[in-house]
């Protein structure tokens, strides 16, 4: 997408980024878990980031990084996930919030610059990129929210971390 300078004129469309292999240590999260239709994605994320919120607060948990969704399997008319936080230390289990995991190990990772909208089209050329190495994918994939969304901000300034362990 091209978008203007200041002076209206016509700029280049941005350079995308390259995924990169990265090794994340295993980490502690808070998360809520559902199988969710995609029509009803945004109400789960919505209703589990405030009852996330209230247990952390509650138990003095802190998160340690942006929010994640985890993906358990592959995409279809319903989605197995968990949405939460990476945390401190673990969550003791309360309506529905329970102490879960990101895992470790060696992780195709690329940086989604937009809208949710196009996620699709970034976690296919992150999957393009790991056959072209003979990466074997594994099972689950995460996204971490790098940017937290707004009603008032422009969808392009949304970063949107993709996460794909290799299968080893």
């Amino acid at each position: 997408m091209n978008s203007r300078g200041s002076d209206g004129e016509v700029l280049a469309p941005a350079q995308e980024p390259e995924p990169e292999l990265v090794r994340p240590a295993p980490a502690t999260t808070a998360v809520v878990r559902g199988v969710v239709p995609m029509a009803g994605l945004r109400d789960f994320f919505d209703a589990s980031f405030r009852e996330l919120a209230r247990v952390m607060a509650a138990q003095g948990i802190a998160p340690t990084g942006p929010a994640f969704g985890l993906y358990h399997g592959a995409p279809g008319e319903t989605l197995d996930l968990e949405v939460g936080f990476v945390t401190d230390r673990a969550v003791r289990p309360e309506t529905g919030v329970v102490a879960g995991s990101l895992p470790g190990g060696r992780v195709a990772r690329l940086t989604h610059h937009g809208s949710f909208d196009r996620l699709g089209s970034s976690w296919d050329r992150l999957g393009s990129w790991m056959r072209a190495r003979g990466l074997p994918a594994g099972e689950d994939r995460w996204e971490t929210y790098v940017t937290e969304p707004s009603p008032d901000m422009d969808p392009r300034d949304l970063r949107t971390e993709l996460n794909w362990p290799v299968a080893d």
